[in-house]
C-alpha cells in the first residue's frame, strides 16, 4: 500500500493535526478531548481499510489495526485499575487522612513541591509513572485544596518527576518495557540513566520552587477518619504493583495480568466489606464504616482520558499504516545523525505519543546500527520528552483528567521552557557520562 502520496495519506494527516489542535483548544471550545481523536481515528481506518479492500491488502490492514488495538487494551486496563484503586483509597479517606498529617506538619508549601516531587522520581521506577503520577495528583490535591497555583505548579512537577523517574528503570515506562523486551539494553544498564533524569527533573523543580508562595497551615485541618478497609485497600495496592513487576519479570507476563490480578484482590476484598457491613455498623458509632463498592470506584474513573488514549493509539498507528513515521525516522536519522535524531524524537513524542515514535525506532534500527549509548539516549529522550507538553505522556493527560480545571494543557504549557532546559541538560549530562561529547 503506498499511501504517502494518496489523497488517504493526505486527508489522514490533515484531520489528524486538526484532532489535535482540538484536544489543545479544550478548555476554549470545552469538547471533550476524547471526541476529536476518536472522530478522526474511525476515518483514517476506514480509509485505510477502503484502499486494502480495493488492493487485495485487507488482512494486512486488519493485522495493524488488531496490533495497535492491542496495546490500546493493555494501556487502558492497566490505567482503569490503577484509577480504581485511587478512587478506592480516596473514598475510604486514605488521602484525606494523609492531606491531615502532612497539615499537622506545619510544612510550607514549598516543602510539600518537594516532598511529592521526590517521592514521584522514586516511586516511578517501581510503581511505573503513570500510578505514581496518579497517587500523588490524589495527594496534592487533597493537601492544597483551595490553593490553585500550588497545586497546578505542583502537577507539572509529578508529571516531570514521574517521567524522569520512570526513563530509569525497565518499569518505569512503556518506552523503557518496549527496548528491554527487544533486548538492546540490559537491565542494569538502565541506571545508567539514573543521573540524567535526575538532572532532568531537579532543573525545572528548582525554578518553579520560587514561584510557589504560603504555607499548608494556612488551611483547615478537621479531623479525619479512615473508614474501615482502608488500611488493607492500601496495602493491596501495593500488593497489585508488585504483582504487575512480578507478572513481567518472573513469568514474562505482560504487567497488566499483574494490575488485573490486582483488581480481583480488591474485588474479593470489596465483597468482605459489603458482607460485614451491617455487623461492624452496630459496633462503631465514630462514622468509620460505610458502604463499599467495587463497580462503583471504577464506574468514576476517568472515561474521556481512557478514550483519548484509544483515539490517540489509533490515529498514530493508522498514519504508521499509512507510512508517516517511516519517513519522518528515515529523514532525521539520515540526515541529522543519531545523536541529534535521538534527541528530536523525544522532542516529537511530547506531540504525538512515544509508544509509536519508540517502536518506529525498533522497527528501523538495532545494536548493529545503533550502539548502546544511543539506544540509552532515545529511551531517555522518547521518556522525558513527553514532559514538555501535558498532552506528551501518560501521567500528564491522566493528571489532566484527576485534576481537571487545575492541571490543564495551558498551566502546563507555561512551563514548558523551564522543563526544556532540563530536558537539554539531562541530554548533555548522557553525552558527557558515555563521553558522546
Amino acid at each position: 500500500m503506498e499511501l504517502l502520496n494518496h489523497p488517504v495519506g493526505i486527508i489522514s494527516i490533515i484531520l489528524f493535526i486538526i484532532a489535535y489542535a482540538f484536544v489543545m483548544t479544550e478548555e476554549v471550545t470545552h469538547l471533550r478531548k476524547s471526541k476529536p481523536v476518536l472522530f478522526v481515528a474511525g476515518i483514517i481506518w476506514a480509509m485505510i481499510a477502503w484502499v486494502g479492500v480495493q488492493t487485495g491488502d485487507s488482512y494486512a490492514v486488519k493485522k495493524e489495526i488488531m496490533h495497535a488495538f492491542d496495546e490500546f487494551n493493555q494501556l487502558m486496563l492497566f490505567l482503569l485499575v490503577a484509577m480504581t484503586y485511587i478512587n478506592s483509597m480516596s473514598e475510604r479517606n486514605v488521602f484525606e487522612k494523609l492531606r491531615s498529617i502532612l497539615l499537622s506538619q506545619n510544612f510550607s508549601y514549598k516543602k510539600l513541591f518537594w516532598i511529592t516531587g521526590f517521592i514521584s522520581f522514586f516511586l516511578s521506577p517501581i510503581a511505573d509513572n503513570l500510578t505514581t503520577a496518579l497517587t500523588m495528583c490524589a495527594v496534592v490535591l487533597a493537601v492544597g485544596k483551595g490553593n490553585k497555583n500550588f497545586t497546578s505548579i505542583s502537577c507539572v512537577n509529578i508529571v516531570v518527576a514521574a517521567n524522569a523517574g520512570g526513563a530509569f528503570s525497565p518499569f518505569g515506562d512503556i518506552t523503557t518495557l518496549m527496548v528491554w523486551q527487544a533486548g538492546y539494553v540490559e537491565f542494569t544498564q538502565f541506571f545508567k540513566l539514573f543521573l540524567p533524569s535526575l538532572v532532568n527533573f531537579v532543573i525545572p523543580s528548582f525554578i518553579m520552587s520560587f514561584f510557589i508562595k504560603g504555607s499548608a497551615q494556612d488551611v483547615e485541618n478537621p479531623p479525619v477518619i479512615l473508614k474501615r478497609g482502608a488500611i488493607v485497600i492500601s496495602v493491596l495496592f501495593l500488593v497489585t504493583i508488585m504483582m504487575a513487576i512480578s507478572f513481567k519479570n518472573f513469568l514474562n507476563l505482560p504487567p497488566v495480568f499483574g494490575m488485573m490480578f490486582g483488581l480481583s484482590l480488591l474485588q474479593i476484598f470489596g465483597y468482605y466489606l459489603k458482607r460485614s457491613y451491617s455487623s461492624a455498623s452496630r459496633i462503631t458509632r465514630d462514622g468509620s464504616d460505610q458502604p463499599f463498592g467495587v463497580f462503583k470506584q471504577i464506574a468514576q474513573a476517568e472515561w474521556d482520558t481512557l478514550l483519548f488514549f484509544y483515539g490517540v493509539i489509533m490515529c498514530v498507528a493508522g498514519l504508521s499504516k499509512i507510512g508517516y513515521l517511516a519517513l519522518l525516522n528515515t529523514t532525521l536519522y539520515d540526515g541529522l545523525g543519531f545523536t541529534t535524531a535521538n534527541s528530536l524524537m523525544g522532542i516529537i513524542s511530547a506531540l504525538i505519543d512515544n509508544i509509536p515514535v519508540m517502536f518506529s525506532v525498533i522497527q528501523m534500527h538495532d545494536t548493529t546500527t545503533m550502539d548502546l549509548n544511543q539506544w540509552l539516549l532515545i529511551t531517555l529522550t522518547a521518556g522525558v520528552g513527553g514532559s514538555l507538553l501535558s498532552i506528551g505522556s501518560a501521567p500528564g493527560v491522566a493528571l489532566m483528567g484527576q485534576a481537571k480545571g487545575i492541571y490543564t494543557f495551558s498551566s502546563h504549557l507555561r512551563w514548558t521552557g523551564v522543563i526544556f532546559i532540563g530536558y537539554v541538560m539531562s541530554i548533555l549530562t548522557h553525552l558527557w557520562l558515555s563521553g558522546l561529547l
